[in-house]
């Protein structure tokens, strides 16, 4: 498989920076205070056990989950939100629905269970999105998406139905969809974990080969021996707090926190 590039875009690499996020559901808090920063061309990859609050952490940077404090930023710009002032301090209003779809363009997202349109072939599900969204030509897009969807190994396969492929496959379209909006960050929900245990191998490769070509990551899995390989940092999560992070020699071979060490020892 050759290695994944992406398509020029008109953005620069994103910084990513989640500042004192605080999420409650029905009055629970999930995230409490969340601190991360992500430099452009890095691979972040989260751990932590199941309810850890990783997969609101990712669904917050993009503003698909709206946070209750804190904030986060792209490139220096407020996601979902932008300050005004207000009787003499600033205070955050949240954008018009059109604002946010802008910015989430920005941000490419793949989900653990596909999320593939099903009446749709390989190729019309990477189309779709730059097309509708973004306003571009789809003969340009089409021709982007050919070449996408070989890179991540289905050449070939364009004209499969989600039906017709792998589970494995699957998200390799959805790789290729995501890379489709030239996005500046790319987010991963544990995007091996609905695979039966053979295919995880072919979708962690069209990872490294993304992680190779500089693409900003931020990755929440369980797959450590990815995150050991291919993390430029790891951040590990526990009651929706940040207990450690640092590269993965640190995180991953030399926990410091108590509770790091226990949920290593459980899945290594």
């Amino acid at each position: 498989m050759t290695a994944v590039e992406l398509p020029t875009t008109d953005t620069r690499p994103g910084r990513v920076e989640v500042h004192g996020v605080h999420k409650s559901y029905a009055g629970v808090e999930v995230l409490h205070g969340v601190d991360l920063v992500v430099e452009p061309g890095t691979v972040t990859v989260v751990l932590g056990p199941s309810g850890s609050g990783k997969s609101t952490l990712l669904r917050s940077i993009n503003h698909l989950e709206k946070v209750d404090r804190g904030f986060v930023a792209l490139d220096g710009e407020l996601v979902g939100y932008r300050r005004k002032p207000h009787r003499g301090r600033e205070r955050l209003h949240e954008l018009q629905e059109k604002e946010v779809l802008r910015q989430r363009t920005r941000f490419g997202f793949v989900f653990q269970s596909f999320n593939l349109f099903p009446h749709l072939t390989a190729l019309d599900n990477v189309v779709e999105a730059p097309v509708s969204a973004q306003g571009r030509g789809r003969r340009e897009v089409e021709a982007e998406a050919r070449e996408l969807l070989a890179r991540v190994g289905l050449a070939g396969r364009e004209g499969a139905y989600p039906r017709q492929l792998s589970g494995g496959q699957q998200q390799r379209v959805a790789i290729a969809r995501a890379l489709a909006m030239r996005p500046a960050v790319l987010l991963f929900d544990e995007p091996t974990s609905a695979l039966d245990p053979e295919l995880v191998g072919e979708v962690l490769a069209v990872m490294e080969d993304l992680a190779r070509s500089g693409t900003t990551m931020i990755v929440v899995t369980h797959e450590i021996g990815f995150a050991r390989e291919v993390a430029d940092q790891v951040v590990f999560m526990d009651e929706g707090r940040v207990v450690e992070q640092g590269p993965p020699e640190q995180v991953i071979d030399a926990p410091q926190h108590d509770r790091t060490r226990a949920f290593l020892a459980r899945v290594l």
